[in-house]
């Protein structure tokens, strides 16, 4: 999918998960999230404060002047743990209010900026332009983690598309001692037919699926449901997810 069409998927998502938060009242804010050790406030919470980060990184594009995604990791923590003390109002506020800032940011970045290279918190530098993506994933991956009825069934379908290849594409780019217990396995998605061979050899384990039910377990927002196995066994448990990319 074209990063210039992610920017009208990221506004319906966001209204998404505020549909969800609404949902909630302040004691369900204060409730455990999918994260371990996160409640749906500190989920709530980094949604917004993601997006102000990555609104950094457009504006160093913007601008050229070097603006860190966040000022330290114990910063964004410190962030994260004073913002989960929040009620539901305030926090779908935050939420609706950053997003609306982060979109403005990309409907208007110069059309020489999305090429420019910027540098997240962690990880090596990548074009502007895939910002968009690494929003995308946090917009979709943390509402389910809300634990709030929004599982990857709700996903939308150009979402599972443009994520389950990068999936497959960014896991089979990792060195073997990275893969985890997905070391040796072949991944198969039964309606697109785009796999991934992690060291696999004919007559070895292969695990298949629907894209869905693929991204759903390699992202760890699934148990795995509708992923079989052959030859049949536990399914491995995936390394941390987003991967680091492949590729630009």
């Amino acid at each position: 999918m074209d990063w210039r069409d992610v920017i009208d998927e990221l506004d319906p998502g966001v209204e998404r998960v505020i549909g969800s938060l609404s949902d909630l009242g302040d004691q369900d804010m204060r409730a455990p999230s999918a994260l371990p050790g996160w409640s749906r406030a500190h989920v709530a919470t980094h949604i917004a404060r993601n997006a102000d980060s990555l609104w950094n990184l457009l504006e160093w594009a913007r601008t050229g002047v070097e603006i860190p995604q966040y000022p330290s990791v114990e910063a964004r923590n410190a962030a994260l743990d004073e913002g989960a003390g929040r009620g539901r109002d305030e926090l779908v506020e935050d939420v609706r209010a950053t997003a609306k800032r982060f979109s403005e940011q990309a409907r208007t970045l110069p059309k020489e900026a999305w090429d420019r290279p910027v540098r997240p918190l962690q990880g090596r530098p990548h074009p502007a332009w895939y910002t968009l993506y690494r929003r995308w994933n946090e917009v979709e991956a943390h509402h389910v983690d809300l634990a709030a009825g929004y599982g990857p069934a709700d996903w939308p379908e150009p979402y599972v598309r443009w994520a389950l290849g990068r999936t497959l594409t960014d896991v089979a780019a990792l060195p073997g001692d990275e893969r985890g217990e997905l070391a040796g396995h072949r991944i198969t998605a039964t309606d697109s037919g785009e796999s991934a061979d992690l060291g696999w050899a004919p007559g070895g384990p292969e695990a298949s699926g629907s894209g869905r039910a693929l991204l759903g377990w390699l992202s760890g927002r699934s148990d795995g449901a509708g992923v079989t196995l052959r030859p049949d066994g536990p399914l491995p448990v995936p390394p941390p997810w987003p991967h680091a990319p492949s590729q630009f």
